[in-house]
């Protein structure tokens, strides 16, 4: 496995017959404790112990080091085994550099033990990999200079996996008088990244965008009609390494009208290629699309039905998309297959606003399915 006990007097802790290390590889790290007798090792073994069971006797907390916060903060999740004479405790997430953790080990907790023993803490803490900051904010989707009202997310790409946690202390958007805006973000709990941890989702706050909700009523939108803005990230943010970003990052946009009308890919402009070449397919919608969803939802189709392995791209602000074929164009008909799913920015999807008139009884027109425009390649 090439895994590498951690010794140092942070990362590991004894007490009478029992031990507590952190236990380490290049991918995973792993908490141990040690110095069971057989009896208790069968206790483990017959016992159907739930995730809550054994955080009581063995648990992993983050950044915490007093006992009110330890009250207060959930343990990390993960999974539990046991091997030879240990307990093994593997975090479901890696873990970030430049943050402490601590393993709490209570032998108190076991059957039969001295209920006045003494807790074993390990500390652990992951070094950066480097001591120069690098990662910078590569792009942040809408691209557009103008966006609508009604804009409902941002895209903000990284060159490097991020630090979760805490990101709208290094958020912010303020108006053209460099004020802050107030509660501009849905700020939840959740946080939306890519597995990578190099694209984070930031939402408008949807009570600023639909009318007639208290938010939208009571502080106004967050973004208003010939207004300008900017979107402020900072370099204090830190990344996986637990570095800062190599510098903040702005991005000033003007906003237009509110857009409060679904796409409509019967308008969209269809280029095809020739056939015998890999010229790109070429599409334009009538309007600037969501990034993410717009190279993920719209594939091409043969006329069998067998979709056409490519790479997609997208450029002119998000309102042309481009399909490279990794063959060459047969001649003969095929699909350009759009997902319902799509949207604009505003979030509206096909068939379908984001902003529905409840009162009115409209009635939901959007379905899971798939729009098909045919072409032809010659």
């Amino acid at each position: 496995m090439g895994w590498l006990a951690i010794f140092s007097p942070i990362h590991a802790a004894e007490n009478s017959n029992f031990s507590i290390r952190w236990v380490t590889n290049s991918n995973q790290s792993i908490v141990e404790a040690a110095g069971f007798d057989t009896n208790t090792l069968r206790q483990f073994q017959s016992t159907n112990w739930q995730a809550a069971d054994w955080q009581k006797l063995l648990s992993v907390y983050v950044g915490q080091d007093d006992l009110p916060a330890d009250m207060s903060a959930p343990p990390m999740l993960g999974s539990y085994r046991v091997e030879a004479n240990s307990i093994y405790f593997q975090p479901q997430f890696p873990l970030q550099r430049a943050v402490t953790y601590r393993a709490i080990f209570r032998p108190s907790r076991l059957l039969g033990a001295n209920n006045s023993a003494a807790d074993l803490v390990a500390r652990f803490q992951l070094p950066p990999t480097r001591q120069k900051p690098t990662t910078v904010v590569t792009r942040v989707y809408p691209t557009a200079d103008v966006l609508p009202e009604n804009l409902l997310k941002f895209y903000v790409h990284f060159s490097a996996p991020m630090q979760g946690g805490h990101i709208y202390d290094h958020i912010r958007l303020r108006n053209e008088a460099g004020k802050l805006v107030e509660l501009p973000f849905l700020e939840i709990d959740e946080e939306f990244w890519n597995p990578e941890m190099t694209r984070l989702t930031l939402f408008i706050d949807p009570g600023r965008i639909k009318r007639g909700v208290q938010p939208l009523e009571e502080i106004g939108p967050a973004l208003e009609t010939g207004k300008h803005y900017t979107l402020e990230i900072d370099s204090a943010w830190h990344d996986n390494a637990g570095l800062p970003l190599h510098e903040g990052f702005t991005k000033s946009f003007r906003v237009g009208p509110p857009d409060r009308e679904p796409p409509a890919p019967a308008t969209w402009k269809i280029t095809a290629p020739e056939a015998g070449t890999r010229v790109p397919l070429a599409v334009e919608f009538t309007e600037p699309m969501d990034a993410a969803l717009a190279l993920r939802v719209i594939r091409v189709a043969n006329s069998a039905g067998a979709l056409v392995e490519g790479e997609r791209a997208l450029s002119d602000r998000e309102q042309h998309w481009r399909f490279t074929p990794h063959a060459s164009w047969k001649a003969g008909g095929y699909q350009l297959q759009v997902q319902n799913t799509i949207e604009d920015l505003a979030g509206n999807n096909i068939g379908k606003a984001f902003e529905v008139d409840l009162s009115e009884g409209v009635q939901r027109r959007f379905t899971n399915g798939v729009v098909k425009l045919p072409f032809d390649v010659q």
